[in-house]
């Protein structure tokens, strides 16, 4: 593909759908770690007007990596519903993007388009989009899943609660669950990151917090991050788990750098649902972020957002009941400041949605970042106003464990109180049995974890 553009006087010339894609990005520092970036704000314009007017079926027909080299597209490919794809095909990607912020539109509609999607042509869309049209086209869809209880809908804004340890130690891990139920954190999930990765480590912190959610009655569920190998091994000698974890890469090559394939994405959902604890039928839990697959050198000079995208288009496969990005976690070679993590936390959000997914984001900064704790209260309302699913929140807003920062459990709790937003209908029914909140708002028994400690 080679395509020209004037623009103020000057000539644009680009001469790949690949490098359309990257240079169509906002500015983000992995790109430019990369060497994909446009190397200057009028160049970027161009190649976004460029990309505008290319149609959805060139998209298809010039694969970024091709289905024969990588079995993430592959999968991509196999979704596609022909039906849809057919009917929109001579689309640009300009018209896309009018449709998808059509007031004539509703989230339903999204949802049936998204069938005839590819992730790349997710990826485009959202390259062309403002922050605002980001928020707007996400805040249309609403996406329902249930594990033991269900999240995703509309004026739920669910949490996982994240009592990480530094050892792993057990009674740290409660006192510091007491204090996110005591907040009303918790109802999407109760997840751990474990520091031991070790078979009778997961299967101790499985059954720790399934004894706590079954000794208070909490309808939530729960999980340990660690890797899904073993997770598999604790939940084959009897652990409770309701999900299982993984962290998903965009390509083939990233998933090999995680030590995963889609064979055994496969194996864990046929063990998940045989021998999980779970009612329902969604019982996955994908992490993604932005800067993944170049940090392992499995990029294939493809830009970070698409390959973000393809991550969600990966995930979708599964039906899984949560799946977040770990915005900021990775670092400044990927996202170099607060404007690049606020910009991708609302690109990841989007692209998610409209896959279809339940999307939560970890709205998170890492310590060497030119962000700060107010940028993170930026976009924690942002992603609020677009409909965000769930987000996840540690104590002090500081992971004590994985040494970087996210929100605190009483930020999430003003964040529903200033956008009117609730836990999920089941879990503030639970709060309300406890007297920690009342007509929707909270007592003065909230923020109290000793009220979970047998002392009062």
């Amino acid at each position: 593909m080679f395509k020209t553009t004037r623009l103020l006087g000057e000539t644009f010339s680009f001469y790949s759908l690949k490098e359309i894609m990257a240079k169509a990005n906002e500015e983000r520092s992995g790109d430019q770690l990369a060497g994909i970036s446009a190397e200057s704000m009028k160049e970027r314009i161009a190649a976004k007007q460029v990309l505008a007017d290319i149609t959805l079926a060139d998209i298809r027909n010039y694969p970024l990596l091709s289905a024969d080299e990588d079995n993430v597209s592959a999968l991509i490919e196999s979704q596609i519903d022909s039906s849809v794809y057919d009917v929109i095909k001579n689309w640009t990607v300009g018209d896309l993007r009018e449709y998808i912020l059509s007031d004539q539109h509703t989230g339903e509609d999204l949802l049936a388009l998204s069938k005839g999607l590819s992730s790349e042509m997710i990826a485009a869309a959202t390259k062309i989009m403002s922050n605002l049209d980001l928020i707007q086209g996400a805040a249309k869809i609403e996406v329902q899943t249930t594990c033991q209880t269900t999240i995703g809908q509309k004026g739920v804004l669910a949490s996982r609660a994240q009592p990480n340890h530094p050892s792993d130690n057990l009674k740290g891990m409660r006192a510091s669950l007491y204090e996110a139920l005591s907040y009303g954190i918790g109802d999407a999930v109760i997840g751990i990151n474990p520091v031991i990765d070790t078979t009778d480590n997961i299967y101790a912190l499985l059954n720790e917090t399934k004894n706590i959610i079954n000794e208070w009655s909490i309808p939530t569920q729960n999980c340990v991050l660690s890797h899904v190998t073993s997770q598999m091994r604790a939940i084959e000698k009897g652990a409770s788990a309701d999900l299982i974890f993984q962290s998903l890469a965009g390509t083939e090559a990233g998933n090999d750098s995680f030590g995963i394939s889609l064979s055994m994405l496969d194996e864990a959902t046929a063990l998940i649902h045989e021998k999980g604890t779970a009612k329902g039928p969604n019982r996955w839990y994908f992490e993604t972020g932005q800067g993944s697959e170049l940090s392992a050198e499995a990029h294939y000079n493809i830009d970070q957002v698409t390959l973000e995208a393809r991550c969600y288009g990966l995930a979708r496969h599964y039906k899984p009941f949560l799946v977040n990005t770990v915005v900021g976690f990775i670092g400044p070679e990927y996202l170099y400041n607060s404007k690049q993590v606020l910009r991708a936390g609302l690109e990841d959000h989007f692209m998610g949605k409209m896959h279809g997914l339940p999307m939560g984001v970890d709205v998170c900064y890492t310590n060497h970042m030119d962000a700060d704790q107010n940028d993170m209260d930026n976009l924690s309302m942002l992603l609020g106003t677009a409909g965000v699913n769930f987000v996840i929140g540690v104590p002090m807003a500081d992971d004590c464990m994985l040494n970087y920062q996210s929100l605190s459990y009483h930020d999430i709790a003003t964040v529903r109180n200033v956008l009117d937003r609730n836990p999920t209908p089941l879990f503030q029914k639970w709060l309300e049995d406890q007297s920690i909140m009342e007509n929707g708002r909270f007592t003065s028994r909230a923020g109290d974890p000793t009220i979970f400690m047998n002392l009062i």
